[in-house]
């Protein structure tokens, strides 16, 4: 049984994936054994490296998460055309166990969470101090951020606290490098996972510096916060938190939004992306939602545009609204451009998704900390050229985020936030939760399945 363990063993070897490119610019320690591999703060800090790559795999930000997202929360805006049966199930809302997609999604999160568990459980090689800080917030930082996605995905949604009871997801705080240190642990629940991932962050954002280059920063950290904040409804530290981030004055909206997307460096309001070299990331996007012409399969788009996806639109001006595109030589339905590049970087905390949780917070709240929500909202609508809004209500907020943030994995999570069912799929309905993977179940007797599953 130990060669099908609920959490992968990460052999050192495996471990040690670093990148040769300037993005993650260090030297890669490719020959080292197990025996020598935790013996020098540079092997640790190449490690940590090991962990931004693995979670930019295709299983994780890499695009499977977003397809999973954006299928599960398609009510005939999408379609699905692909021979994949494991995105079909999503797109029907039918998952089974067996999903290799559900499968790869849980059992690579545990191996991100595992290597930064590895480096947390070795800070005591760095004898500077700052190295030492850094590390340990970079470490807590992308612990958390696959700690959320797992709880969101697995487990039931946690609005007002209503479900804080309910079962989460495992919380593994210490790190596996052989078969001995096997442990089968039980669910946690709902409530002690988000206590988990809130403290990761908190600690993040003291540990880690203002700037870090294409790393996670504490202003990576406090905007991730924000959107969990949001996600669970504590609308005033949202609203702090990103205002706080916008404040700092170090992002701005880019000029059009051509500037966002497919771009091999940050653009200007990038608070973190997943990095994508040639030998390091993996930017899958263009696998399901482009042609062949960047990069997708032969024939229609994996996912492509229908009609009723741009009712969304109140203004023909809106160049979110014609960001799209026909191949004419292959016929193909309706494209996003938003993923045309599979060497570009894949965004994951941008400045537009901060400044509407502020917008969103401040109107819950009736303040208008940092800025008038109107004032937001128009921020975001004059950079795509839509027409500017008179007022504000809770229908425009949600517009205005699913025409800002279309096709990159938030619609789900928002509909079940607002309460707001999914065509006739009620908003907390057992078929928008991923089951735990049935090799888990069969592995570990302590985990328990999913409702519906």
């Amino acid at each position: 049984m130990k060669t099908q363990t609920y959490i992968s063993i990460i052999l050192f070897l495996s471990l040690i994936m670093v990148s040769c490119e300037n993005k993650l610019d260090t030297d890669p320690y490719q020959s080292l054994t197990s025996e020598g591999a935790l013996d020098t703060p540079e092997k640790i800090s190449n490690i940590l490296i090991g962990t931004y790559a693995q979670a930019s795999q295709a299983s994780n930000y890499g695009g499977q998460i977003n397809i999973i997202s954006e299928l599960l929360a398609n009510d005939q805006e999408l379609k699905w055309n692909g021979t994949f049966t494991d995105p079909d199930e999503f797109y029907n809302k039918t998952i089974s166990t067996t999903n290799v997609f559900v499968e790869d999604f849980w059992l690579n999160g545990y191996k991100i969470s595992n290597q930064a568990n590895i480096v947390l459980d070795n800070l005591d090689i760095f004898d500077n101090l700052y190295q030492r800080n850094t590390v340990e917030g970079e470490a807590k930082f992308l612990r958390a951020v696959i700690y959320f996605d797992l709880v969101r995905f697995f487990a039931k949604h946690n609005n007002d606290g209503v479900n804080r009871e309910e079962l989460g997801i495992p919380i593994v705080k210490t790190s596996f490098t052989q078969f001995e240190d096997i442990s089968f642990p039980s669910r946690n629940t709902i409530q002690e996972v988000y206590d988990f991932i809130i403290t990761d962050l908190e600690d993040a954002i003291i540990l880690l510096p203002q700037t870090n280059g294409v790393f996670a920063s504490s202003t990576a950290a406090k905007a991730l916060l924000a959107r969990i904040q949001l996600q669970i409804g504590n609308y005033e530290e949202a609203r702090d938190l990103s205002n706080e981030v916008i404040q700092s004055g170090m992002f701005s909206l880019a000029q059009t939004i051509d500037d966002v997307y497919n771009n091999e460096d940050n653009s200007t309001e990038d608070i973190f992306a997943w990095q994508v070299t040639n030998s390091d990331g993996n930017n899958s996007m263009t696998t399901f939602w482009a042609t062949s012409r960047f990069g997708g399969r032969p024939g229609n788009p994996d996912i492509s545009i229908e009609n009723p996806f741009f009712q969304i639109f109140d203004d023909f001006n809106d160049a979110r609204g014609n960001f799209f595109y026909i191949d004419r030589e292959t016929g193909s339905g309706i494209a996003t451009y938003k993923w045309i590049s599979g060497i570009a970087n894949i965004p994951f905390l941008r400045l537009s998704e901060i400044v509407l949780i502020r917008a969103e917070s401040n109107y819950r709240l009736g303040t208008s900390i940092g800025s008038a929500p109107l004032d937001d909202l128009n921020a975001i609508r004059q950079r795509s050229n839509a027409g500017t809004l008179t007022e504000v209500t809770p229908n425009d907020l949600i517009l205005e985020r699913l025409r800002e943030l279309s096709f990159e994995g938030h619609k789900l999570h928002d509909f079940k936030r607002l309460e707001i069912s999914i065509g006739s799929i009620p908003f907390d309905d057992n078929r928008l939760v991923l089951p735990i993977p049935q090799r888990e179940i069969n592995v570990n007797p302590n985990l328990k399945q999913n409702d519906g599953y």
